[in-house]
């Protein structure tokens, strides 16, 4: 991408499938221009991971993914020695009359040392695109621990010395907000909230992503996913699930939603048999849905404000 800014970077984020509004295209333009991390908050499902995994893509360079979970430590994200390597390696040596020290050196070496995405960032010979993904499962140690690397970019290892990093990493953290990262973190980063589409938006990247898909079931797709996200469900349907949606009714060759087929696939989005009940009781509520034979090119389709029986839900007139 030859131009670093909010319009170039929208643009080649929508060739790829990924429909970016200014404030997003935005605050990645200034996370490149800056060189600081980007903390990408917002719903599950939204495309968080996926805007990193996009942002390599368009940078032409290497995705390296930490994946954050409860009990991760430094060391697993740092590096490992290959102690069983080690073990052998110091056997085959041991009769070669080689000192103690000698064989210490050896096996303490690079050619023995298992790099983790956060080492392995630092030692690439291009700027890669760091994700520091559900960074709020972590721990705060480990919160403190990076807050160092993000700042210092360059790591000890008592055996080799300290590694400073040859170009710095292109980072995006994202966090679904399970506990409150600190002011430090916080502090370190540029913010921006990844909310859930627009019915126009989820629209958008429905046709981006799913090619073939018809006007009227992306339509019935994308009312349906923001008349269920509407209603107390324990998970929510994300981005995700009305993308897995669409290529499910694809590969059963439908081009409409009706009431049989909804229950057939109604699996694809939610996941929890709760929120199957919630969505039983208000089976009648989404029949206008399923009924509509309308779309947004049609005059009229596209612009009503619909009671569901669970609330008002207003969708943008084209």
């Amino acid at each position: 991408m030859s131009r670093v800014d909010a319009a170039a970077i929208r643009a080649a984020f929508r060739e790829r499938g990924f429909i970016a509004d200014e404030a997003f295209g935005t605050a990645l333009q200034l996370a490149l221009a800056l060189e600081k991390p980007l903390l990408i908050e917002g719903p599950a499902g939204v495309g968080k991971t996926e805007s990193a995994k996009v942002l390599a893509d368009v940078l032409h360079t290497r995705l390296i993914r930490l994946q954050c979970y409860e009990g991760l430590d430094a060391m697993s994200a740092l590096y490992e020695w290959n102690y069983p390597r080690q073990m052998l390696h110091a056997r085959l040596t041991e009769a070669d009359g080689s000192s103690l020290e000698q064989r210490e050196a050896h096996i303490f070496s690079e050619r023995f040392l298992l790099k983790r995405p956060l080492l392995e960032a630092i030692t690439e010979e291009r700027s890669p695109v760091l994700l520091v993904d559900e960074v709020d499962r972590a721990d705060e140690a480990f919160e403190a621990f990076l807050l160092e690397v993000l700042a210092e970019w360059q790591v000890t290892i008592p055996e080799l010395g300290t590694i400073r990093a040859r170009h710095k990493p292109s980072v995006i953290l994202t966090s679904n907000r399970t506990r409150e990262l600190s002011d430090a973190l916080r502090r370190r980063c540029l913010f921006v909230w990844l909310p859930y589409p627009s019915l126009e938006q989820e629209i958008d990247i429905l046709h981006a992503r799913v090619p073939g898909l018809s006007e009227r079931l992306a339509l019935q797709i994308a009312r349906l996913m923001h008349a269920l996200r509407g209603l107390s469900l324990q998970k929510a349907p994300g981005v995700a699930e009305s993308l897995d949606w669409a290529l499910a009714l694809m590969s059963l060759h439908r081009d409409h939603l009706d009431a049989k087929t909804l229950e057939q696939t109604i699996g694809c989005v939610l996941k929890v048999h709760e929120d199957r009940a919630v969505l039983d009781a208000h089976r009648d509520a989404v029949a206008p849905i399923l009924s509509d034979t309308s779309s947004r090119t049609e005059p009229g389709g596209y612009g009503l404000e619909t009671d569901f029986g669970f609330g008002s839900v207003s969708t943008p007139r084209g």
